[in-house]
């Protein structure tokens, strides 16, 4: 699981912010919302352009960086802070797995260039490299894996030259480190079926509907969220199979269907096909959602095994201890990050109205 993430130098985030996942309170209701002693669901809220989204498209840095899944285009452009004074973005990643745990920072310049890297596994040093000065310590690498050859490296990244040519136990940290940043997912519907993380393609967007009981499900989904609708498959005249919504007239799906409704359909096909997902981030996950159907989806989440999600929204109808908790719910605001439970000096109790609070500024920081 991800333990704690730091970056300083993104894009609207000039200075360092945190996201602390062992930052956890002792409140005695909805355990469900930790696991392993780490925050498994979080909220984030903040106004508009107070850097929700990069917050997300910073933690997924990783992902382009150590594996080949998808980036949707144009999601990076203008990478580094205009006000930056460090001349890089520096990205900090502690990881935790059982008994162990993986300390990993890099530096890019702001062509998205690797130009500084370090790790360490279970505290101690694996290798510090400066690739600007082609120089540094790689001792500790070199005796983990000492069958490779770092002459042929190039350029790449040694740690993932490391994990792609190495031959280490299946169950080695640093390969249960590569798998968590290989199915990590981040996507938003705002503007179609943008996504970060988990998978190369998703030729099946419009396909996997068709697997057997899929419709069905998905019918039986739409309609849990008050969407009364039938759905069909048809073949058309150009031979290919399409998802229709069946009335007198049947409309074809995606060109009828509203806002809300194929946002449904994107969250429907997420939730259904990344089966192994181990971090899910959703950008303004209910921008489309009545309350109530945002607070379906947040319960549907909370029962996804195994899986650590974060959401950004403004509903703050979801700021209830019933749904979830103080150290949970967080705000963003001036470059800062801060868990409701750390951003007042009030003790927070289960029967405490959390929205009631955040209107009244009890949370301001």
């Amino acid at each position: 699981m991800l333990k704690l993430f730091e970056v300083t130098g993104f894009k609207n985030f000039k200075d360092k912010i945190r996201l602390d996942f062992s930052d956890v309170r002792d409140y005695r209701f909805n355990d469900s919302c930790i696991a392993n002693g780490l925050l498994r669901e979080i909220i984030v809220y903040g106004k508009n352009s107070t850097g929700k989204s990069n917050l997300g498209l910073a933690l997924f840095d990783i992902v382009a960086h150590l594996t080949n899944n998808n980036i949707t285009p144009g999601l990076y452009d203008y990478y580094m802070n205009a006000d930056n004074k460090i001349g890089y973005v520096e990205f900090h990643y502690v990881f935790t797995f059982g008994i162990d745990e993986i300390d990993y920072t890099y530096h890019k310049n702001e062509n998205q260039e690797l130009i500084f890297e370090e790790l360490y596994i279970g505290g101690i040093s694996q290798f510090k490299y400066d690739y600007e000065n082609d120089r540094g310590d790689i001792s500790g690498i070199k005796e983990l894996v000492p069958t490779l050859n770092f002459d042929f490296r190039g350029g790449d990244s040694i740690l993932k030259y490391v994990i792609v040519n190495s031959s280490l136990n299946d169950n080695h940290p640093l390969y249960r480190m590569h798998r968590f940043v290989s199915r990590m997912l981040w996507f938003r519907s705002l503007d179609g079926n943008r996504y970060i993380g988990y998978k190369t393609k998703t030729n099946d967007y419009y396909d996997f509907i068709f697997d057997d009981g899929m419709l069905e499900e998905l019918e039986v989904f739409l309609q849990r969220a008050g969407i009364n609708e039938s759905l069909v498959v048809n073949t058309d005249v150009d031979g290919e199979r399409r998802l229709y919504l069946n009335h007198e007239r049947q409309l074809l799906f995606f060109k009828a269907a509203s806002s809300g409704t194929k946002a449904l359909y994107t969250f429907f096909y997420w939730h259904k096909t990344a089966k192994e997902v181990s971090l899910m981030f959703i950008d303004e996950f209910d921008a489309f959602y009545h309350y109530e159907l945002a607070e379906t989806i947040v319960d549907i989440l909370g029962k996804t095994p195994g899986a650590q999600t974060i959401l950004t929204s403004h509903n703050t109808n979801l700021l209830s201890n019933r749904i979830m908790r103080p150290d949970c719910y967080f705000i963003l605001t001036d470059g800062k990050l801060t868990s409701f439970a750390n951003a007042t000096e009030r003790e927070l109790r289960e029967g405490h109205n959390l929205e009631k609070l955040y209107f009244s500024g009890e949370f301001d920081v």
